[in-house]
């Protein structure tokens, strides 16, 4: 049986190298009672706190600043959980690789909330076509990883750190500026995480068509 590849990231992003040395500076330094599956499980605590924020966000924007650090505390739990695991060989892969990712898609669906709730009406169909695009490039990566147990999460150098980062500068404009410029902001927003999606299901339908060619191929020429 090939081994389980979930453990296993391809490629790199522009922070790798920083995020690899900071992860071996903090691992020995966290304290033995504290396991990677703990860090993983408080994501739902992240998410739900920023639920809780979205109800009053809208009459003060600033509670935004809470939902930044909301996500550099899940940045950093999403960093270190596998990684404890790994060093101390207390690791739960298979368990750790289908509850990290999709606390993960939670996160997510509670950071959309949060714009959702802070937006001014009519932008709703908007709302549901980003979340469906986000999800769509989770259900993506996880489709392809069946198909090649290659766990790929990066693209062009930018992977789910340089998201986060992203997201803070959004909830950042929002607290200086407002809302006010959603109802050209967020279509775009939309249009271009679609453009990303179709290009990204390309390359991935295109590399797998490839393989399976190649697999044909090689069985032809053995039966010969």
């Amino acid at each position: 049986m090939e081994p389980f590849g979930g453990d296993k990231k391809i490629g790199h992003s522009l922070l790798t190298n920083p995020e690899t040395r900071f992860k071996n500076w903090a691992i020995p330094r966290i304290p033995p009672e504290i396991e990677g599956y703990h860090l993983t499980l408080t994501t739902l605590l992240w998410s739900f706190i920023n639920i809780l924020i979205a109800f009053e966000a809208k009459k003060h924007l600033s509670l935004l600043w809470l939902v930044s650090l909301m996500i550099l505390f899940q940045y950093l739990t999403d960093l270190f959980d596998g990684e404890l695991g790994r060093q101390r060989d207390t690791g739960v892969i298979k368990w750790g690789f289908y509850m990290d990712h999709f606390l993960d898609y939670i996160f997510l669906c509670s950071l959309v909330f949060v714009g959702y709730m802070i937006s001014p009406q009519g932008l709703e169909i908007w709302y549901f076509t980003l979340l469906a695009i986000l999800g769509g490039f989770m259900v993506n990566t996880f489709l392809a990883f069946g198909a090649t147990n290659e766990f790929q999460i990066y693209h062009y150098g930018i992977g789910p750190t340089e998201l986060r980062i992203i997201f803070i500068l959004i909830n950042t404009f929002i607290i200086f500026l407002g809302t006010s410029s959603f109802h050209i902001l967020l279509p775009i927003t939309v249009i271009l995480c679609g453009i990303g999606l179709v290009i990204n299901t390309w390359q991935v339908q295109r590399k797998l068509w490839r393989y399976d060619m190649e697999v044909k191929a090689m069985r032809k020429d053995q039966e010969r």
